[in-house]
Order: C-alpha cells, then structure tokens, then sequence
C-alpha cells in the first residue's frame, strides 16, 4: 500500500485514526511515568534510597534505547500497523508481570523489558500519524498525539492515589498493563492506517542522515526537551516529599493538577510552530522551560507551588515543533529511521541519565541543586535550537 498519496485525506476526517493512535500513546507513555507518583511508596516498601530510585528510570531509558534503533527492523516485516500492535500488547504484557514481581531484581528486569516494548511503538506511531494527514497539518496531528504524555503526566498521580485507597501500587500496575493490552486488541480490529512498511535503518540511511548537522542538533535538543518534561516529572514527587516535606498525597495531587494546562498548551504549540516554524518555537520553549526549573529549584514555600504550575506550562510545548522538525529530516519514507535514531540517546539522557544524577545529588542532600543544574542545561539548549537548518525535501 503506498502511504503517500497525492490526494490525502482532510485533517478532520483522520481524527478518528489519529486519536486511535494517541489513546495507544496514553497507555504506552503512562505505564512508564506512573512510576513516578508511586516512588515514595515503592521506595519504602523494597528499600531503595534515591539513588536507586533514580535507577530504575534509568532501566526504562536503557530498555527504550535498546528498541527504538530496532524498531525499523521490526516494521519493516511487519508493517507499522502490526508494529503498533505488538509494542500494544507486550507494554499490557509487561506491566501485568511487573504487578506480581517479588523482589527488586524482578522489578529491575521488568522495567528494562517495559522500555523495550514501549520503545517500538514511537517511530510507527509517527510514520502512521504523518500519513494520514498532508504536511501543512502536521504540527496539528502531532500536537494531538502529543496530548498522550500529558494526559498521562495529568492522570498518572490521579490514578495512582485513587487505585491506592484499595490496593497496593502493584494493583495501579496491573490495572494499567490491562488497558494496553485491551487497547492492542481493539487496534487490530478496528484501527486504521499504518498498513505499509518502514524502513531498516541500513546502512545508506545511516550515512545520509548522520551527514546532516540537523539531526544531530535534534538529538539533543530532544535530549534536553525530554529532561524539562518526563526528566523532572520523575523526580519532582520525591523532591516536594522529602526535599520540601510535602505529603505524599498532596504532592502527588499538585503535580497532576500542574500538568492540566500541558494538554492545551501542547496544541497550541502545534499552531504556533505551523506558522512560525519549529526552529523559534523551539527556542523560546526551551528558553523559559530552563529559567522556570531553575526557579522550582531555588524556592521554598508557597512560591514552590507556584513554580511546579509553571514549569510544564512550557515545557510541553517542545514535542508538536519538535517531531514535526524531526520529520523533515530525510525523505518520507524513512521517517522512522529518523525518530528511531534520535529519540534513544536522547530518552536515555534526558529521561534517565539525569534523574539519576539528580538522585545522587539528592542522596548527598543537593537535591534542589540537581533541579537546577539540570534547568540550566535546558536553558542553554534554546541557542543551538537557533542554529537548526531542516534539509529541503
């Protein structure tokens, strides 16, 4: 089936596709974060120290970045569309297992697997997305798929305290890893779109896409994007608990009401970057991401709460522009190669690096210190944002 037609179709006869795929997203991104708001009961029911809290995000990054370059492999057998599927219903498969495990090492091995299964999905989930839909409507269709992550920064907290009045954070995992495979199933027989190949990473476009300054620059701005939002999202519970003694509860609350305004912003960045084009709204959304987390670090108090409002106002905004950068990087059909290359370095940086360093900083009782180092690497990615130079297709 050829994906790139001539004629495509109009952009609101795709919404029902489109928000097919961004529900998968929702379940694929929350059964990674919802780890987040359940640190501090996991913490203390296996023992870990911040250290080791910040390594099991760590697992995910790690397992997402083995994946993500093997996605391409993956799809091009069987199609983005059964892609799609089986990262689905192995995510559901995952975090079922994840809910029984006994013991650290099981909840370690777990993880790794969880960003594995998780890891497949992105570069079809994209390649899907952007063949439903022309060019000039991109920054929109990817702005509504982006609404899956911070729908899920917003409910996983919510979730979290609502499945905890009954049971363990166990039954928070186990009912998640039900949804997705639910999900992978009602795809396969009701989902459209994505019924064509991708393409393997070989080795001419490797060589045509590391050639390009644009991606590499993209990687790291991907890095740092994905530091101001999933980044600081996964320590901020344990940061307000034991950093600004907070109550579980009530941190747990703030950052799920914090995130609320994310799921608009994020479409309103698709707008912005339609018109403005991605490379200044990049910029200017890195640009405040940074100085608002330097701020959430340095404060106390009431003001504390006013920046964990703040801060993920603008640090939302970076994936509609960026995704619809990164798909300008080569010709159409080996967007996927693109997203499959980028995002693993930079998820295992920003998503997983950096929480670890901000837990060992906080083990050693610099716990605001390594929120604000890490605001000013996002701060300092809003200049080379400025240098990016999309090929022309």
């Amino acid at each position: 089936m050829e994906p790139y037609n001539t004629e495509t179709p109009s952009f609101f006869s795709q919404t029902g596709p489109i928000l097919f795929l961004t529900t998968i997203f929702f379940l694929n991104f929350t059964g990674r974060i919802v780890f987040a708001p359940l640190m501090p009961i996991i913490e203390n029911d296996l023992g870990l120290n911040h250290t080791e809290a910040g390594s099991l995000f760590l697992l995910i990054s790690l397992g997402y970045f083995i994946s993500l370059p093997c996605s391409g492999f993956l799809s091009s057998l069987l199609t983005h569309r059964k892609t799609i599927i089986l990262s689905a219903l192995s995510v559901g498969a995952v975090l079922i297992c994840a809910s029984f495990s006994g013991s650290l090492w099981s909840v370690r091995m777990s993880l790794l697997f969880l960003g594995g299964a998780a890891g497949i999905y992105l570069p079809s989930g994209i390649s899907t997305l952007t063949s439903l839909v022309s060019v000039r409507h991109w920054g929109k269709a990817v702005a509504i798929h982006e609404m899956a992550p911070n729908i899920g920064f917003v409910l996983a907290p919510f979730l979290s305290e609502f499945f905890m009045i009954w049971f363990s954070w166990r039954g928070v995992i186990l009912f998640l890893g039900m949804a997705s495979v639910f999900m992978g199933v009602a795809f396969a027989v009701f989902g459209r779109g994505g019924e064509f190949p991708g393409e393997a990473p070989g080795f001419g476009s490797l060589k045509t896409l590391f050639a390009e300054p644009a991606f590499w620059i993209m990687t790291l701005l991907f890095s740092l994007g994905i530091c101001g939002t999933l980044g600081i999202y996964t320590m901020l519970p344990l940061y307000l608990v034991d950093g600004q003694g907070f109550e579980r509860s009530w941190a747990n609350t703030l950052v799920a009401l914090s995130r609320i305004s994310s799921v608009f912003m994020a479409f309103i960045a698709g707008w912005v970057s339609d018109r403005l084009g991605p490379k200044f709204t990049m910029s200017g959304v890195l640009l405040v991401t940074g100085l608002t987390t330097i701020l959430l670090s340095s404060v106390s108090g009431s003001w504390i709460v006013i920046f964990v409002f703040l801060q993920p106002v603008m640090a939302a905004c970076f994936f509609p522009p960026g995704f619809a950068a990164l798909a300008s990087i080569g010709p159409p059909e080996a967007r996927n190669v693109a997203v499959s290359l980028a995002i693993p370095a930079a998820f295992i940086l920003g998503g997983g690096a950096i929480p670890l360093g901000i837990g060992m900083l906080a083990d050693a009782g610099f716990f605001g210190l390594g929120l604000g180092l890490a605001g000013a690497l996002i701060l300092i990615g809003s200049l080379p944002a400025l240098l990016l130079k999309p090929p022309r297709r």
